[in-house]
């Protein structure tokens, strides 16, 4: 027996992935957008993130480029990078923009915040790792050099260096978000997580090793502030987190939908 609301429904299907189709489009545009406003600077650029380990290296060394074209693609790739991550308030709008005809209303309360939320933090955990930590590992690194130890780094292996403190120090950072998300899922609760300080201590340092280079500066560095920042998930989840709402009349039993079938 034929399905008299299969055409509707293929519509509707088709309708969702130009939608899709359009968001991604957009996203993509705006990264490409800041890439070409930033590639004049990569040379620029490069400088400044090399400058906390510049200002440490010994008199008359410098950084070097093992690979031909590393002088060429390594600015490249930070640009690269760099214009993903600025215009990730762009991409993480294009995705509400399609999620967000199917949330609930009380859910489109939670979720809008946390989303500009985990993008500021991880901005924030970057900035941390930039202005706090870069200056003193590099300082630490240069002044245990071997007597008669040339320290002269590649770029791109320090490019490779400083984005994994990046992404891990932005990661680290959305700790109060997993907070608040759990507690308002009610997989927990604030009391349940403050009865937990202990574990959350020993895992901070033991996530911290694996994610860090292994030296104990930079692991106590991002361990401690996840430790703060745990605190004040709690904190939050105790202030802006409460039961959540059952589902308004009309909502309740009504199938979700996304894109521009589903909006209001």
């Amino acid at each position: 027996m034929t399905d008299p609301n299969a055409p509707e429904q293929e519509a509707t299907l088709i309708d969702h992935l130009l939608e899709l189709r359009s968001r991604i489009l957009r996203a993509m545009l705006a990264v490409g957008v800041v890439l070409i406003a930033l590639a004049p600077f990569a040379r620029t650029l490069y400088s400044w993130l090399a400058e906390p380990l510049a200002r440490h290296l010994p008199e008359g060394s410098s950084m070097i480029a093992i690979d031909v074209a590393s002088p060429f693609l390594t600015p490249f790739k930070l640009v690269l990078i760099l214009a993903l991550l600025l215009a990730m308030p762009v991409v993480i709008y294009q995705f509400w923009a399609f999620v967000a005809p199917g949330l609930y209303r009380h859910e489109k309360r939670l979720a809008r915040p946390l989303l500009f939320m985990a993008v500021g933090l991880f901005y924030a955990g970057c900035a941390f790792a930039y202005f706090v930590v870069f200056p003193v590992v590099f300082a630490f690194f240069t002044s245990m050099a071997p007597e008669g130890v040339a320290v002269m780094t590649d770029i791109n292996r320090y490019l490779d260096f400083v984005l994994t403190l990046f992404i891990a120090f932005g990661l680290a950072f959305q700790v109060p978000v997993a907070t608040l998300v759990l507690v308002a899922l009610g997989v927990t609760t604030p009391e349940a997580l403050g009865r937990m300080r202990g574990y959350v201590v020993v895992g901070a340092f033991v996530v911290a090793m694996l994610i860090t280079p292994p030296d104990m500066i930079s692991q106590t560095l991002l361990a401690l502030p996840v430790l703060a920042l745990f605190e004040l998930g709690i904190i939050m989840s105790r202030v802006l987190v409460t039961r959540a709402p059952k589902p308004e009349p009309g909502e309740a039993g009504s199938p979700r939908k996304f894109g521009r079938s589903g909006r209001e």
